[in-house]
Protein backbone atom coordinates (compact mmCIF):
# COMPACT_ATOMS: atom_id res chain seq x y z
CA UNK A 1 0.00 0.00 0.00
CA UNK A 2 1.45 3.66 -1.02
CA UNK A 3 0.94 6.14 1.78
CA UNK A 4 1.05 10.25 1.22
CA UNK A 5 4.22 11.72 2.27
CA UNK A 6 4.42 15.15 4.09
CA UNK A 7 0.71 16.29 2.57
CA UNK A 8 1.59 15.20 -1.14
CA UNK A 9 -0.06 12.96 -3.24
CA UNK A 10 2.58 11.04 -4.87
CA UNK A 11 0.89 10.10 -8.02
CA UNK A 12 0.92 13.60 -8.93
CA UNK A 13 4.61 14.66 -8.12
CA UNK A 14 6.02 13.03 -11.33
CA UNK A 15 2.99 13.57 -13.88
CA UNK A 16 5.92 15.11 -16.52
CA UNK A 17 8.80 14.01 -18.36
CA UNK A 18 11.31 13.28 -15.16
CA UNK A 19 15.47 12.85 -16.16
CA UNK A 20 16.65 9.91 -14.15
CA UNK A 21 19.93 8.15 -13.58
CA UNK A 22 20.03 4.47 -13.70
CA UNK A 23 23.26 3.18 -11.52
CA UNK A 24 24.14 -0.26 -11.83
CA UNK A 25 27.34 -2.74 -11.58
CA UNK A 26 26.41 -4.67 -14.35
CA UNK A 27 24.64 -3.78 -17.73
CA UNK A 28 24.42 -4.55 -21.33
CA UNK A 29 26.49 -5.98 -23.23
CA UNK A 30 26.69 -8.38 -20.32
CA UNK A 31 23.24 -10.86 -20.49
CA UNK A 32 21.71 -11.57 -16.79
CA UNK A 33 18.59 -10.92 -14.73
CA UNK A 34 19.81 -7.51 -13.45
CA UNK A 35 21.39 -6.39 -17.03
CA UNK A 36 17.96 -7.22 -18.80
CA UNK A 37 15.71 -5.74 -16.80
CA UNK A 38 17.61 -2.22 -16.38
CA UNK A 39 17.58 -2.28 -19.77
CA UNK A 40 14.08 -3.08 -20.87
CA UNK A 41 13.37 -0.48 -17.82
CA UNK A 42 15.00 2.31 -19.56
CA UNK A 43 13.47 1.26 -22.88
CA UNK A 44 9.81 1.45 -21.41
CA UNK A 45 11.01 4.92 -19.51
CA UNK A 46 11.90 6.63 -22.50
CA UNK A 47 8.42 4.99 -24.64
CA UNK A 48 6.96 7.20 -21.63
CA UNK A 49 8.44 10.09 -22.63
CA UNK A 50 11.01 10.24 -19.33
CA UNK A 51 15.10 11.17 -19.99
CA UNK A 52 16.81 7.54 -18.55
CA UNK A 53 20.27 7.80 -18.76
CA UNK A 54 22.39 4.72 -16.87
CA UNK A 55 25.62 5.01 -15.63
CA UNK A 56 27.74 1.67 -15.44
CA UNK A 57 30.87 -0.20 -14.24
CA UNK A 58 30.86 -2.75 -17.34
CA UNK A 59 32.95 -2.28 -20.37
CA UNK A 60 31.66 -2.62 -23.54
CA UNK A 61 30.95 -0.31 -26.83
CA UNK A 62 29.37 3.03 -26.49
CA UNK A 63 25.42 2.83 -26.72
CA UNK A 64 23.32 6.02 -26.41
CA UNK A 65 22.20 7.54 -23.07
CA UNK A 66 24.72 4.91 -21.63
CA UNK A 67 28.18 6.17 -19.73
CA UNK A 68 30.86 3.99 -18.62
CA UNK A 69 32.97 4.00 -15.62
CA UNK A 70 35.03 1.69 -16.48
CA UNK A 71 38.70 0.29 -14.29
CA UNK A 72 41.38 -2.10 -16.23
CA UNK A 73 40.75 -4.96 -13.74
CA UNK A 74 40.72 -8.80 -14.14
CA UNK A 75 38.20 -10.65 -15.94
CA UNK A 76 36.71 -7.22 -16.75
CA UNK A 77 35.35 -6.79 -12.66
CA UNK A 78 32.04 -4.29 -12.91
CA UNK A 79 33.72 -1.99 -10.25
CA UNK A 80 35.75 0.74 -10.03
CA UNK A 81 37.95 1.58 -6.79
CA UNK A 82 37.50 5.78 -7.44
CA UNK A 83 33.95 5.40 -8.90
CA UNK A 84 32.20 7.31 -6.32
CA UNK A 85 34.19 10.79 -7.17
CA UNK A 86 33.06 10.11 -11.09
CA UNK A 87 29.60 9.40 -10.14
CA UNK A 88 29.36 12.14 -7.89
CA UNK A 89 30.99 14.73 -10.92
CA UNK A 90 28.56 13.10 -13.61
CA UNK A 91 25.92 13.45 -11.43
CA UNK A 92 26.67 17.44 -11.19
CA UNK A 93 27.00 17.49 -15.16
CA UNK A 94 23.14 15.52 -15.96
CA UNK A 95 21.42 17.10 -12.82
CA UNK A 96 18.69 14.19 -12.84
CA UNK A 97 15.57 14.45 -10.96
CA UNK A 98 16.32 11.08 -9.08
CA UNK A 99 19.22 8.34 -9.26
CA UNK A 100 17.75 5.04 -9.45
CA UNK A 101 20.34 2.50 -7.96
CA UNK A 102 20.08 -1.03 -8.78
CA UNK A 103 22.25 -3.93 -6.31
CA UNK A 104 22.52 -7.35 -6.14
CA UNK A 105 23.62 -8.99 -3.22
CA UNK A 106 26.76 -7.37 -3.42
CA UNK A 107 27.06 -4.11 -5.46
CA UNK A 108 30.29 -2.25 -4.96
CA UNK A 109 29.58 0.42 -7.75
CA UNK A 110 25.88 0.66 -7.20
CA UNK A 111 26.32 1.54 -3.69
CA UNK A 112 29.04 4.08 -4.72
CA UNK A 113 25.88 5.76 -6.87
CA UNK A 114 23.81 5.50 -3.53
CA UNK A 115 26.63 6.71 -1.71
CA UNK A 116 27.51 9.78 -4.49
CA UNK A 117 23.66 10.53 -4.45
CA UNK A 118 23.17 10.90 -1.11
CA UNK A 119 26.31 13.44 -0.95
CA UNK A 120 24.82 15.14 -3.84
CA UNK A 121 21.58 15.44 -2.04
CA UNK A 122 19.67 13.85 -4.83
CA UNK A 123 16.81 12.04 -4.25
CA UNK A 124 17.46 8.11 -4.20
CA UNK A 125 15.50 4.77 -5.19
CA UNK A 126 17.11 1.68 -4.53
CA UNK A 127 16.03 -1.39 -6.27
CA UNK A 128 17.43 -4.88 -4.32
CA UNK A 129 17.09 -7.28 -7.52
CA UNK A 130 18.43 -10.21 -5.11
CA UNK A 131 17.71 -12.47 -2.02
CA UNK A 132 19.62 -11.12 1.14
CA UNK A 133 20.62 -14.37 2.73
CA UNK A 134 21.78 -14.75 6.35
CA UNK A 135 25.53 -13.81 5.20
CA UNK A 136 24.48 -10.58 3.06
CA UNK A 137 22.04 -9.38 5.88
CA UNK A 138 24.91 -9.77 8.42
CA UNK A 139 27.21 -7.62 5.49
CA UNK A 140 24.74 -4.56 5.41
CA UNK A 141 23.82 -4.78 9.51
CA UNK A 142 27.92 -3.93 9.72
CA UNK A 143 27.67 -1.55 6.87
CA UNK A 144 24.60 0.26 8.67
CA UNK A 145 26.40 0.50 11.61
CA UNK A 146 29.89 1.68 10.15
CA UNK A 147 28.23 4.51 7.71
CA UNK A 148 24.48 4.94 8.57
CA UNK A 149 23.14 4.63 5.15
CA UNK A 150 19.68 3.88 6.44
CA UNK A 151 20.04 7.74 7.46
CA UNK A 152 20.52 9.06 3.63
CA UNK A 153 16.78 9.81 3.17
CA UNK A 154 16.59 6.40 1.09
CA UNK A 155 13.33 4.48 -0.42
CA UNK A 156 14.05 0.88 -1.02
CA UNK A 157 12.36 -1.23 -3.73
CA UNK A 158 12.40 -5.01 -4.08
CA UNK A 159 10.92 -7.26 -7.01
CA UNK A 160 8.63 -9.32 -4.32
CA UNK A 161 7.81 -9.67 -1.04
CA UNK A 162 10.02 -12.39 -0.50
CA UNK A 163 13.14 -10.57 -1.28
CA UNK A 164 11.32 -7.40 1.12
CA UNK A 165 10.98 -8.89 4.27
CA UNK A 166 14.68 -8.99 4.81
CA UNK A 167 15.63 -5.62 3.52
CA UNK A 168 12.79 -4.30 5.90
CA UNK A 169 14.39 -6.51 8.57
CA UNK A 170 17.92 -4.61 8.60
CA UNK A 171 16.82 -1.49 7.21
CA UNK A 172 14.44 -1.13 10.38
CA UNK A 173 11.37 1.13 9.67
CA UNK A 174 13.35 5.13 8.94
CA UNK A 175 13.65 3.73 5.52
CA UNK A 176 10.65 2.77 3.30
CA UNK A 177 10.63 -0.27 1.46
CA UNK A 178 8.16 -1.39 -1.32
CA UNK A 179 7.87 -4.00 -3.56
CA UNK A 180 7.63 -3.22 -7.48
CA UNK A 181 7.42 -6.24 -9.76
CA UNK A 182 10.11 -6.98 -12.49
CA UNK A 183 8.56 -5.84 -15.46
CA UNK A 184 7.34 -8.02 -18.40
CA UNK A 185 5.55 -7.28 -22.10
CA UNK A 186 2.89 -10.03 -21.11
CA UNK A 187 1.17 -10.06 -23.97
CA UNK A 188 4.42 -10.85 -26.37
CA UNK A 189 4.30 -14.08 -24.46
CA UNK A 190 1.13 -14.69 -24.49
CA UNK A 191 0.31 -17.85 -27.22
CA UNK A 192 -2.12 -16.93 -29.80
CA UNK A 193 -4.03 -20.47 -28.88
CA UNK A 194 -3.20 -23.68 -27.06
CA UNK A 195 -0.49 -25.46 -28.25
CA UNK A 196 -1.82 -28.65 -30.60
CA UNK A 197 1.45 -31.21 -29.94
CA UNK A 198 1.68 -34.65 -31.54
CA UNK A 199 1.70 -37.46 -30.08
CA UNK A 200 4.85 -39.70 -29.91
CA UNK A 201 4.76 -41.83 -33.06
CA UNK A 202 3.12 -38.72 -34.96
CA UNK A 203 -0.83 -39.17 -33.24
CA UNK A 204 -2.20 -36.34 -33.44
CA UNK A 205 -3.07 -34.30 -29.93
CA UNK A 206 -6.62 -35.96 -30.04
CA UNK A 207 -5.56 -38.96 -30.02
CA UNK A 208 -4.09 -39.11 -26.62
CA UNK A 209 -4.90 -41.13 -23.89
CA UNK A 210 -6.77 -43.76 -26.68
CA UNK A 211 -8.73 -41.34 -28.16
CA UNK A 212 -9.19 -40.47 -32.04
CA UNK A 213 -8.17 -42.52 -34.95
CA UNK A 214 -4.94 -43.45 -33.26
CA UNK A 215 -6.82 -46.43 -31.96
CA UNK A 216 -6.25 -47.51 -28.20
CA UNK A 217 -2.58 -48.45 -29.15
CA UNK A 218 -2.20 -44.87 -29.38
CA UNK A 219 0.90 -43.52 -27.34
CA UNK A 220 0.33 -40.52 -25.58
CA UNK A 221 2.45 -37.51 -26.03
CA UNK A 222 5.44 -36.90 -23.55
CA UNK A 223 4.56 -34.56 -20.84
CA UNK A 224 7.29 -31.90 -21.75
CA UNK A 225 8.98 -30.31 -18.29
CA UNK A 226 10.82 -27.41 -19.14
CA UNK A 227 13.73 -25.03 -17.19
CA UNK A 228 15.43 -21.92 -18.14
CA UNK A 229 17.94 -20.11 -16.23
CA UNK A 230 22.02 -19.72 -15.82
CA UNK A 231 23.67 -22.93 -15.15
CA UNK A 232 25.59 -21.95 -12.19
CA UNK A 233 26.48 -23.31 -9.40
CA UNK A 234 24.20 -21.21 -6.70
CA UNK A 235 21.57 -22.06 -8.68
CA UNK A 236 21.87 -25.74 -7.97
CA UNK A 237 21.26 -26.98 -11.42
CA UNK A 238 22.13 -30.82 -10.20
CA UNK A 239 19.47 -30.51 -7.58
CA UNK A 240 17.26 -30.22 -10.87
CA UNK A 241 18.15 -33.03 -12.46
CA UNK A 242 17.78 -34.94 -9.51
CA UNK A 243 14.65 -33.43 -8.95
CA UNK A 244 13.64 -34.39 -12.37
CA UNK A 245 15.06 -38.52 -11.75
CA UNK A 246 12.88 -38.27 -8.58
CA UNK A 247 10.08 -37.38 -10.83
CA UNK A 248 10.03 -39.52 -12.74
CA UNK A 249 9.88 -42.73 -10.44
CA UNK A 250 6.83 -41.00 -8.95
CA UNK A 251 5.35 -41.18 -12.88
CA UNK A 252 3.62 -44.25 -14.34
CA UNK A 253 5.75 -45.99 -16.85
CA UNK A 254 2.91 -45.17 -19.10
CA UNK A 255 3.32 -41.94 -18.94
CA UNK A 256 6.63 -40.89 -20.91
CA UNK A 257 8.37 -37.96 -19.81
CA UNK A 258 10.86 -35.75 -21.29
CA UNK A 259 12.24 -32.49 -19.70
CA UNK A 260 14.58 -29.17 -21.76
CA UNK A 261 16.99 -27.32 -19.93
CA UNK A 262 17.90 -24.28 -21.43
CA UNK A 263 20.88 -22.32 -20.40
CA UNK A 264 24.52 -22.47 -20.03
CA UNK A 265 27.34 -21.80 -17.27
CA UNK A 266 30.00 -23.33 -15.56
CA UNK A 267 27.91 -26.42 -14.26
CA UNK A 268 26.78 -27.34 -17.46
CA UNK A 269 29.93 -30.17 -17.37
CA UNK A 270 29.21 -31.64 -13.90
CA UNK A 271 25.69 -31.67 -15.48
CA UNK A 272 26.32 -33.88 -18.19
CA UNK A 273 27.88 -36.05 -16.42
CA UNK A 274 25.00 -36.79 -13.65
CA UNK A 275 23.07 -37.21 -16.97
CA UNK A 276 25.32 -39.94 -17.94
CA UNK A 277 25.59 -41.40 -15.17
CA UNK A 278 21.97 -41.82 -14.23
CA UNK A 279 20.63 -43.06 -17.81
CA UNK A 280 18.95 -39.83 -18.18
CA UNK A 281 20.48 -38.62 -21.29
CA UNK A 282 17.66 -40.22 -23.62
CA UNK A 283 15.06 -37.96 -21.96
CA UNK A 284 16.58 -34.71 -20.62
CA UNK A 285 18.59 -32.50 -22.74
CA UNK A 286 20.71 -29.10 -22.14
CA UNK A 287 20.33 -27.11 -25.58
CA UNK A 288 22.27 -24.30 -24.24
CA UNK A 289 21.55 -20.64 -24.08
CA UNK A 290 18.20 -19.73 -26.15
CA UNK A 291 17.16 -16.20 -27.28
CA UNK A 292 13.67 -14.95 -25.88
CA UNK A 293 12.27 -16.29 -29.44
CA UNK A 294 13.78 -19.68 -29.12
CA UNK A 295 12.58 -19.61 -25.65
CA UNK A 296 9.26 -18.87 -26.69
CA UNK A 297 8.76 -21.42 -29.03
CA UNK A 298 9.96 -24.38 -26.06
CA UNK A 299 7.86 -22.64 -24.07
CA UNK A 300 4.62 -23.52 -26.35
CA UNK A 301 5.69 -26.96 -26.19
CA UNK A 302 5.65 -27.15 -22.32
CA UNK A 303 3.36 -28.83 -19.89
CA UNK A 304 4.96 -28.11 -16.62
CA UNK A 305 8.10 -24.76 -15.89
CA UNK A 306 10.12 -25.61 -13.02
CA UNK A 307 11.82 -22.92 -11.08
CA UNK A 308 13.46 -25.09 -8.03
CA UNK A 309 16.10 -22.27 -6.72
CA UNK A 310 15.69 -21.95 -2.70
CA UNK A 311 16.46 -18.06 -3.00
CA UNK A 312 14.73 -16.51 -6.24
CA UNK A 313 14.30 -13.23 -5.03
CA UNK A 314 12.22 -13.18 -8.46
CA UNK A 315 12.08 -15.32 -11.05
CA UNK A 316 11.68 -14.08 -14.43
CA UNK A 317 11.70 -17.16 -16.59
CA UNK A 318 8.91 -18.55 -14.67
CA UNK A 319 6.79 -15.38 -15.41
CA UNK A 320 7.47 -15.66 -18.68
CA UNK A 321 6.26 -19.31 -18.12
CA UNK A 322 3.52 -18.32 -16.50
CA UNK A 323 2.18 -15.77 -19.22
CA UNK A 324 2.82 -18.18 -21.99
CA UNK A 325 -0.20 -20.12 -20.10
CA UNK A 326 2.69 -22.97 -18.77
CA UNK A 327 1.76 -24.39 -15.16
CA UNK A 328 4.50 -23.50 -12.80
CA UNK A 329 6.17 -25.41 -10.05
CA UNK A 330 8.51 -23.05 -8.09
CA UNK A 331 9.53 -22.68 -3.80
CA UNK A 332 6.99 -21.36 -1.87
CA UNK A 333 9.62 -19.15 -0.28
CA UNK A 334 10.60 -17.67 -3.32
CA UNK A 335 9.46 -14.35 -5.54
CA UNK A 336 7.50 -16.88 -7.73
CA UNK A 337 5.49 -17.23 -5.64
CA UNK A 338 4.11 -13.51 -5.57
CA UNK A 339 2.59 -14.36 -8.85
CA UNK A 340 1.93 -18.24 -8.49
CA UNK A 341 -0.47 -19.76 -6.31
CA UNK A 342 -1.33 -22.91 -5.58
CA UNK A 343 -3.97 -24.70 -7.73
CA UNK A 344 -4.45 -21.22 -9.98
CA UNK A 345 -1.44 -20.52 -12.15
CA UNK A 346 1.09 -23.77 -10.70
CA UNK A 347 2.06 -25.76 -7.81
CA UNK A 348 4.24 -24.22 -4.78
CA UNK A 349 6.49 -26.12 -2.21
CA UNK A 350 8.50 -25.31 0.70
CA UNK A 351 11.09 -28.44 0.48
CA UNK A 352 12.59 -30.56 -2.16
CA UNK A 353 10.59 -33.43 -1.63
CA UNK A 354 7.27 -30.78 -1.94
CA UNK A 355 8.68 -29.60 -5.20
CA UNK A 356 9.19 -33.21 -6.41
CA UNK A 357 5.69 -34.45 -5.49
CA UNK A 358 4.29 -31.23 -7.44
CA UNK A 359 6.46 -32.19 -10.61
CA UNK A 360 4.98 -35.68 -10.65
CA UNK A 361 1.06 -34.81 -10.04
CA UNK A 362 1.18 -32.56 -12.91
CA UNK A 363 2.19 -34.99 -15.28
CA UNK A 364 0.43 -37.64 -13.67
CA UNK A 365 -2.56 -35.52 -13.75
CA UNK A 366 -3.38 -34.27 -17.09
CA UNK A 367 -6.80 -32.62 -16.27
CA UNK A 368 -4.58 -30.45 -13.53
CA UNK A 369 -2.35 -29.56 -16.07
CA UNK A 370 -4.79 -28.26 -19.03
CA UNK A 371 -7.00 -26.04 -16.66
CA UNK A 372 -3.96 -24.39 -14.73
CA UNK A 373 -2.78 -23.80 -18.42
CA UNK A 374 -6.24 -22.52 -19.33
CA UNK A 375 -6.31 -20.19 -16.14
CA UNK A 376 -3.39 -19.00 -16.88
CA UNK A 377 -3.56 -18.23 -20.58
CA UNK A 378 -6.92 -16.34 -19.73
CA UNK A 379 -5.52 -14.43 -17.12
CA UNK A 380 -2.81 -11.75 -17.17
CA UNK A 381 -0.18 -11.22 -14.07
CA UNK A 382 -1.09 -7.71 -14.27
CA UNK A 383 1.09 -6.29 -11.18
CA UNK A 384 4.08 -7.57 -13.49
CA UNK A 385 3.21 -5.78 -16.81
CA UNK A 386 5.04 -2.30 -17.97
CA UNK A 387 1.65 0.21 -16.99
CA UNK A 388 1.98 -1.17 -13.46
CA UNK A 389 5.48 -1.35 -12.78
CA UNK A 390 6.29 2.08 -14.65
CA UNK A 391 3.70 3.54 -11.68
CA UNK A 392 5.05 1.60 -9.10
CA UNK A 393 8.69 3.37 -10.03
CA UNK A 394 6.98 7.08 -10.61
CA UNK A 395 5.52 6.55 -7.05
CA UNK A 396 8.91 5.74 -5.57
CA UNK A 397 11.04 8.85 -7.49
CA UNK A 398 7.93 10.87 -5.85
CA UNK A 399 8.20 9.88 -2.81
CA UNK A 400 12.25 10.01 -2.74
CA UNK A 401 12.06 13.39 -3.91
CA UNK A 402 9.16 14.09 -0.92
CA UNK A 403 11.60 12.36 1.66
CA UNK A 404 14.89 15.32 0.66
CA UNK A 405 12.56 18.00 1.22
Amino acid sequence: MWKRARGHDLTRDYAGSVRIIHVSDCYLPRLGGIEVQVADLVRMQREAGHDAEVVTATPGEPLPGVHRIVAKLPFDLPVHPTGTGHLLRLLAARRPDVVHVHAGAVSPFAWMGVRAAARAGLPVVVTVHSMWDPVTRVLYRALRALTGWQGWGLVGTAVSEAAARPIRAVAGPGVPVHVVSNGLDVSAWRPEAPAVRPADGGAAAGERDGEGDGGPDARPAAVHVVAVGRLAPRKQPVRLLRLLKEARAQVPAAVPLRATIVGDGPARAQMERYLRANGMTGWVSLPGRYSRERIREVLASADVFVAPAPRESFGLAALEARAAGVPVVARAQSGVADFVRPGKEGLLGRSFDELVASVARLARDRGLRESIAAHNRATEPVRCAWPAVLEGFDRCYAEARTLKG
